[in-house]
């Protein structure tokens, strides 16, 4: 991005032509500067686009932090088995002024299920 050294306003890319060739020049809307660019730097960058897949970011627990068992346990009454032990987590999956949501997975069968705080 650049700017007219003129009135300030940021320059606007133009292509035009210069003889047989194409050029490209950073001409200012306000006050009509214009700046030629040079051969090598005829060709603007073009920022790359990267889209994230969502379904990637957000995981809960992965597989492989399933096998460690250093999450820290509580008594709670597992609703599938009625196993009393249960891995704890919590993940802020709403707003930043809401509570957080805590996540358990049952110690014996493996179920996950949430507790809305």
């Amino acid at each position: 991005m650049e700017f007219c050294p003129k009135c300030g306003t940021r320059l606007v890319p133009k292509k035009g032509k210069s003889g047989q060739k194409e050029a490209l020049s950073m001409v200012c809307p306000k006050c009509g500067y214009k700046k030629t660019m040079e051969a090598e730097k005829a060709s603007p960058k073009v920022a790359k686009v990267i889209q994230h897949n969502p379904k990637r970011l957000v995981a809960v627990i992965s597989e492989e932090e399933q096998k460690l068992r250093t999450l820290p346990t509580v008594q709670v009454e597992c609703p599938k088995c009625g196993n009393n032990l249960a891995y704890v987590w919590q993940v802020q999956t709403r707003g930043a002024d809401e509570a957080s949501t805590q996540f358990l997975r049952c110690t014996q069968c493996g179920y996950t299920f949430r507790e809305y705080s």
